[in-house]
């Protein structure tokens, strides 16, 4: 990072001048903010319009189990006659009616099983009450809309200040302003009110299954936390997918969208008031600039030109010298020019001291 050229007026003053202005400095900063941020987070959208295939190639192919359901019945409502109905009518003789000549068996009651297709399994219950969660969690985010992060940040202060230097008085007054307006979407081809509702009616596709309609039919109890590692929810991929979704929602709660909003106006005497005064300082040494540094400048641009002659029309009268011996010769005047200088001083203040010592001795004489 380059250095701000304006530091070094610091150099071009003395400390007399930033000390006195510094001194003298009487300010007045007034401040007003306007803070307005939401940052909302997305990550929710992106995992459950992930994991709805997921879920659906679950509930396509659930994980189902064989209820057998026995009865004793009359012999006449007996559907099916099984091997486990003669050995059950064997262990409990009392329900036959009858033994034919034959050797035929009349029972009056007989044992019945029926054998039913079961989806209560716990992986289903685990895939039902996680839609169930979905469900909740999109209600409050569609209750709730935010459709985007945004951050409103607007800065003013007034700033006036007054100060001299000897008999120079210096003013200044500043009005400042700072505006910062965005406001961010997550990038897609369609915007988040579409996206939310197409999970929705995913949503309502996934509730419309056989399965889960069955499981909610029979009011299945829901899974609660932890959950238990069977083999299907480990190995299957699908399940580890549902498993992801169900950790976040699990972990986040469906407003957690962070707003801060903050107004305030006041008179500021810290730090900023500081920073203020110093730009007012710098801001008077720069303006210094249009009086004196260009007169220096000038001066010093004469003396360069000058002494280029000089040197060029020393060096085209000694062509022939070698260069060593042309700097020798030039720094030995030098030299005797800053002693004669010196000498010169000095013979003068001795001439001063001689004619005030003797007037001084007239004096005397004259008194005596």
């Amino acid at each position: 990072m380059n250095k701000l050229k304006i530091m070094d007026l610091y150099g071009g003053v003395g400390d007399r001048v930033v000390d006195s202005f510094t001194s003298n400095t009487r300010s007045n900063l007034l401040v007003n903010t306007d803070m307005d941020m939401v940052e909302a987070d997305f990550e929710w959208l992106y995992l459950m319009e992930d994991t709805i295939k997921y879920l659906d190639n679950i509930l396509r192919n659930p994980n189902r189990f064989i209820v057998n359901e026995e009865e004793i019945v009359k012999v006449e409502l007996a559907r099916r006659i099984t091997v486990e109905s003669i050995r059950h009518l064997s262990r409990h003789t009392n329900y036959i009616q009858k033994i034919e000549d034959n050797g035929d068996v009349k029972p009056s009651k007989i044992l019945n099983i029926q054998k039913d297709e079961s989806y209560d399994t716990y992986e289903n219950r685990l895939i039902y009450t996680l839609i169930d969660n979905m469900t909740n969690f999109l209600e409050i985010k569609k209750k709730d809309m935010v459709t985007a992060s945004s951050i409103k940040d607007i800065k003013k202060a007034k700033y006036s200040a007054r100060s001299k230097v000897g008999k120079e008085q210096v003013f200044l007054e500043l009005n400042y302003t700072s505006s910062l307006v965005d406001k961010h979407a997550p990038k897609g081809e369609f915007s988040v009110e579409d996206r939310i509702k197409r999970l929705d009616d995913d949503i309502k596709m996934l509730k419309n299954t056989d399965v889960y309609k069955i499981l909610k039919r029979a009011h299945v109890a829901r899974v609660i936390p932890p959950i238990k590692k069977t083999n299907v929810i480990l190995k299957n991929t699908n399940f580890q997918y549902a498993m992801k979704l169900w950790d976040y929602l699990q972990s986040h709660v469906a407003n957690d969208i962070k707003s801060v909003k903050s107004n305030k106006k006041y008179e500021e005497n810290g730090v900023l008031k500081e920073y203020m005064n110093n730009t007012f300082l710098l801001d008077y040494l720069a303006m210094n600039t249009i009086s004196g540094t260009k007169n220096i400048e000038k001066e010093t641009q004469v003396i360069e030109e000058i002494t280029d002659k000089l040197i060029q029309r020393i060096v085209e009268l000694n062509v022939d010298l070698p260069l060593t011996t042309l700097k020798d010769k030039i720094g030995d005047k030098i030299a005797v020019v800053k002693f004669r200088r010196e000498a010169s001083m000095m013979e003068i203040q001795n001439s001063f001291s001689k004619a005030i010592k003797n007037y001084l001795e007239k004096i005397e004489n004259l008194e005596l």
